[in-house]
């Protein structure tokens, strides 16, 4: 059936038993793709009735949907023309794991961040009713986004807009973790335990014509729903309460374990999984966090609805207070961190690098301009991270490096790493942010012993002459190849540094370079422009020193693959090392 379903015209003429169909064929297609693939897999098997329901009874894409953060978009896409993508595997990357309009014109919005449907809502609304025109706007939120405040603002804004604006809230009880206690989500189980019929209706107090569906899983019910709402004039919420993981035992039972990843026996659910037990940046650090949280009662964790980056399930309980979901509201994260600073406690704030992007202003208004020793773990922040252009993660050296009062760390061993932390979390003085190293743990073998309140003081790990390779982070290990290459091919001992510093520069070892050195080469796994090595560059400018920055184009590199991407950006050791023979000679 899916395979003959070009568009959501081809669904329309189906009867009410090939409607159940299609439902089945997606649901399998879902668990064939993902448990091969890997993916987001609990939030798209929870929403396959409400998703055929939609393109049933309303006409995308003159009806325009909005999927929040669009993780839940696969069904979507197999009503839409690319079915294959999901039923051939040599056509599984053929799509982007989220709204893409470089797809489809059924994908209004490339979108992969939470809490923006409602905005991005509104603002289509009111274009349509500039121009005249009467289709039907619908977001798709769930009940973990409506934890970010930009969801508020817009709430409020379709609220008042007095149009026609359909608010679809997907509500399982379930963010990526489980959602926190309280506030919203209080509200959402009052709504759910009164089947809609609570006096303390949030949605009808904002002024929604408010409805409520208990099975939200149930394709004949779903579709009355939206037939009843459809072509209305005023600001409509529909509050559905759906399954996460839906008709998949394992992922209805752990539903925090089965948001996303993959691949996993179809059958079991167990995840094939790629690590050997040992260890990893990720295990030392919850290892020390958890060792100051049992020594120190003022020592606290943050996580914006991503707990599973710092602690599991079990960990958490074990902090018990001295952990904080403040679900996924980073700006929330990043300013009650500052809170907690200026009173006494030691915030330790874990946050993937694409999301961190999010809290702009709370950084350097917030964190910086008031100077508080917040502690944050920078996780994803590679080329090596998250691939789809809607969660690239190596942008964050040019938004963070330059904010006053910041100390930006790039460790490149386990040691340097653990030294690190544990002063960040012991200092009074700096906001100190972790570029949580990717990739194979690398250990030295003896503790650092580094005082990193000395500001900015660079580690030469080989002395050499006529070039100076520095190594920032993630790509120390890059630079030492190069290093290699050129000592024992080309008989050159190149000076090899480990900067550890991203917010500043060492200032006398890069005078002190020009007396023996003709060449200074920055690798950096970020993009080059407001980069490190641009840093290096500006305070080298005035000199003889020839400078060269490698590192990633700035660009929204889509589904790359890491290896072609670093090779077109001369990132490998070959091209390095000729680049710098070409230059020396």
């Amino acid at each position: 059936m899916l395979e003959n379903i070009q568009s959501p015209s081809d669904l329309k003429r189906l009867s009410k038993e090939e409607l159940d169909q299609v439902v089945e064929e997606a649901r399998q297609a879902l668990l064939e793709k993902t448990s091969q693939h890997g993916g987001h897999n609990g939030p798209n098997f929870g929403v396959v009735e409400m998703t055929v329901a939609l393109h049933y009874v309303f006409n995308s894409p003159i009806d325009k949907f909005i999927f929040d953060v669009s993780h839940q978009s696969y069904v979507h896409k197999m009503l839409t023309g690319r079915a294959q993508a999901f039923l051939d595997p040599d056509h599984y990357d053929d799509v982007s794991g989220y709204t893409n309009p470089k797809e489809s014109d059924h994908d209004l919005f490339t979108v992969g961040h939470t809490s923006t449907s409602l905005s991005l809502a509104s603002g289509v609304a009111r274009a349509r009713d500039l121009k005249g025109e009467k289709n039907n706007v619908i977001a798709i939120i769930g009940d973990g986004s409506l934890s970010g405040g930009m969801a508020y603002e817009g709430l409020n804004m379709i609220a008042t807009s007095n149009t026609n604006t359909i608010v679809i809230v997907n509500d399982n009880d379930q963010s990526i973790a489980a959602n926190p206690t309280g506030g919203i989500y209080t509200a959402l189980r009052r709504l759910r335990e009164s089947k809609g019929e609570t006096s303390d209706n949030l949605f009808k107090a904002l002024g929604f014509d408010y409805h409520y569906l208990e099975e939200g899983n149930d394709l004949d019910q779903l579709i009355a729903l939206f037939e009843e709402v459809k072509d209305t004039d005023h600001p409509v919420l529909l509050h559905i309460h759906t399954i996460k993981g839906h008709s998949m035992p394992f992922m209805e039972k752990n539903k925090e374990a089965y948001h996303a990843g993959g691949p996993y026996d179809p059958e079991t659910g167990e995840y094939k999984s790629f690590n050997t037990g040992g260890k990893t940046y990720s295990s030392i650090t919850t290892n020390l966090v958890l060792d100051k949280i049992k020594k120190d009662p003022t020592v606290v964790t943050l996580t914006a609805g991503t707990p599973m980056f710092l602690l599991n399930q079990d960990q958490r309980k074990e902090a018990g207070n001295q952990f904080i979901d403040v679900g996924i509201a980073e700006e929330q994260a990043a300013t009650m961190s500052v809170g907690l600073a200026k009173n006494g406690a030691k915030p330790v704030w874990a946050v993937a690098s694409t999301f961190m992007q999010r809290t702009y202003d709370q950084w350097s208004h917030d964190i910086a301009l008031n100077n508080q020793p917040v502690t944050v773990l920078v996780y994803m922040a590679s080329v090596n991270g998250m691939n789809d252009e809607s969660h690239l993660g190596f942008f964050d050296i040019p938004f963070l490096s330059h904010i006053p009062n910041v100390v930006y760390l790039a460790p490149t061993s386990k040691e340097e790493h653990l030294a690190m932390l544990d002063w960040a979390i012991e200092q009074e003085e700096h906001p100190v942010a972790i570029r949580v190293p990717v990739g194979p743990l690398r250990e030295i073998g003896q503790a650092d012993k580094t005082d990193y309140s000395q500001l900015n003081k660079n580690k030469v790990m080989q002395v050499g002459r006529q070039v100076a390779l520095f190594g920032l982070g993630n790509f120390y290990g890059f630079a030492e190849e190069v290093a290699q290459e050129l000592k024992e091919k080309h008989g050159i001992t190149a000076t090899l540094v480990n900067p550890r510093y991203i917010t500043g520069l060492d200032e006398t070892l890069l005078d002190n370079l020009q007396e023996k050195h003709e060449l200074v080469v920055t690798l950096e796994d970020g993009i080059v422009e407001g980069g490190y090595g641009q840093m290096v560059a500006s305070y080298l400018g005035d000199t003889a020193l020839k400078v060269k920055n490698f590192g990633i184009s700035k660009n929204y590199h889509d589904r790359y693959d890491c290896t072609q991407l670093m090779a077109e950006n001369g990132l490998t050791v070959e091209k390095n090392t000729s680049y710098i023979l070409n230059q020396l000679n």
